[in-house]
């Protein structure tokens, strides 16, 4: 393929990881990937080299601490095929380590090894043409160079060399010498970094970084990625600004008179409510039952579980009339179990927005932030990733539910993390006590988009669903958990109806 026809950037087609370097890498540049073993890094550099071998692009991998048998074997895991149109270059043959003939020219000398290997490189570059070359690792050439000015001059000579042959090269550095050395840095096109970390419980998470790109905007701050058969897989930080829409706000009732009543008509279209409450005061049943309205439109939905077991959600939601299987089976709804020890945050907003995007999902639920939470390695993390997923979740028009849940049952209420300034109306759910029952109590405490009824009502989980009554005028102190009487009799809900 001539230069003339070649694309104007070199992608690597992995997923998420173009999107984050504006389409790809700037051609007839050097480019550094960097990260501690088992980053990722020649997994990402394979994928670079098989697209471009898909475009016709002929590709070279110059290898000096992996055999060509161990590269086939990492495509072959994935399920890759290392074609002719890329040629893999074993700086170093494995049968000479064992020759005595050949101990002093490329093992045991550095000078002699640097000059030697440094022609070695620009011989098979002469040779096959290269458009995409990849240089595995530059450990071994920082050793052989032996100081650091001499591995500067070693990198500068290799990067004009590449320049004038009109070839794209990614190095690649496993960082294991000092990490305060940053002469490539500084020569290179652009930086790319891959970090791996390790939570005290559950799988590894893995993040990159754009530190360096010259004369190209990107997508920066850290990006969550994950290594998964088929290649690598890159979530890019989602900036919701990005993903403007227009949209009618109308208000969507539930199909509950009271409690559309109680949150002024409804809660509206592209808006965000948080429900808050202790464990088992119905948090889920209420974002549930905007779930059934929904649907009931012929709208779709979306629910992400962290805690619960579906097969138990289904059961008992089925019980109250609500039949969340079938409108799975359906395609009217999209309902999946999240594991907070295995996801990591920004692999789950990528499911979200997935969802919204692909399926055109109208109202979400995701119960709870405290499973969500616990993906985050702080809580600073959390509120920024939830400020942007709702306001990503608001701006494409989608309603999303949030449930809480809060420490304790009875008189003041903890919130793991506070985000209620984040949502545009905050639903509060409370256990109080009266004539010798434990009963339930909602109020709605905030609303953006319009007015509420600043009342408390009572409400019951029954064997049909939510039932809510009407305002409890006559009591005080309700949200203390014990009331008191201002009038004789309360309009307290029946506990005998079912």
């Amino acid at each position: 393929m001539s230069t003339a026809t070649l694309p104007n950037k070199a992608a690597f087609d992995v997923s998420g990881l173009d999107d984050v370097l504006g389409g790809g890498l700037t051609r007839n540049r050097l480019y550094l990937l960097e990260g501690d073993p088992g980053t990722g890094k020649t997994t990402i550099a394979l994928q670079f080299l098989l697209e471009g071998a898909r475009l016709g692009e002929r590709g070279l991998h110059i290898s000096l601490s992996e055999t060509a048998v161990e590269l086939r074997e990492t495509a072959e895991s994935h399920g890759w095929t290392v074609g002719d149109d890329v040629d893999i270059f074993e700086l170093i043959p494995p049968e000479s380590l064992l020759d005595a003939n050949q101990q002093q020219s490329l093992l045991y000398s550095s000078d002699l090894e640097l000059g030697e290997s440094t022609k070695a490189i620009f011989e098979k570059i002469d040779a096959i043409k290269p458009v995409r070359v990849v240089l595995d690792s530059l450990s071994e050439i920082r050793l052989l160079a032996g100081s650091s000015l001499r591995y500067r001059r070693q990198i500068l000579a290799l990067k004009h060399y590449f320049a004038r042959q009109g070839a794209t090269v990614l190095m690649l550095d496993d960082m294991t010498a000092d990490s305060k050395d940053r002469a490539v840095h500084s020569i290179a096109h652009g930086v790319i970094r891959l970090e791996e970390l390790a939570p005290d419980y559950g799988a590894e998470r893995r993040r990159l970084r754009v530190i360096k790109y010259r004369g190209q905007r990107f997508r920066g701050g850290y990006h969550d990625f994950t290594i998964a058969t088929g290649g690598v897989k890159v979530f890019p930080r989602l900036v919701s600004l990005e993903h403007k829409t227009t949209f009618a706000r109308d208000p969507l009732t539930c199909g509950i008179p009271e409690l559309d009543a109680l949150l002024g008509g409804g809660i509206d279209t592209g808006s965000s409510a948080l429900i808050l409450g202790p464990a088992g005061t119905g948090k889920s049943l209420f974002s549930i039952q905007y779930v059934c309205a929904a649907v009931a439109r012929g709208e779709r939905a979306a629910m992400f579980i962290f805690e619960e077991e579906l097969g138990l959600l289904f059961e008992r939601t089925k019980a109250m009339g609500f039949d969340l299987e079938s409108m799975r089976d359906q395609g009217k709804l999209v309902i999946e179990q999240v594991d907070a020890a295995e996801l990591s945050p920004g692999e789950f907003a990528h499911r979200v927005r997935s969802v919204v995007d692909d399926l055109q999902a109208k109202t979400v639920v995701i119960d709870s932030l405290n499973g969500y939470q616990a993906a985050m390695p702080e809580e600073n993390a959390l509120i920024l990733h939830i400020h942007e997923l709702l306001q990503y979740l608001n701006r494409q028009g989608a309603t999303t539910f949030v449930t809480v849940a809060q420490h304790g049952l009875i008189g003041d209420m903890r919130s793991p993390v506070d985000v209620t300034y984040l949502a545009d109306t905050v639903i509060l759910l409370r256990y109080f006590e009266a004539t010798g029952q434990v009963r339930r109590a909602i109020s709605v405490v905030k609303k953006r988009t319009g007015a509420h009824e600043d009342t408390i009502r009572e409400y019951r989980i029954t064997g049909t669903g939510l039932r809510v009554g009407e305002p409890l005028r006559k009591f005080q102190g309700i949200f203390r958990g014990v009331p008191t009487v201002v009038e004789n009799q309360g309009p307290f809900l029946d506990t005998k109806t079912p």
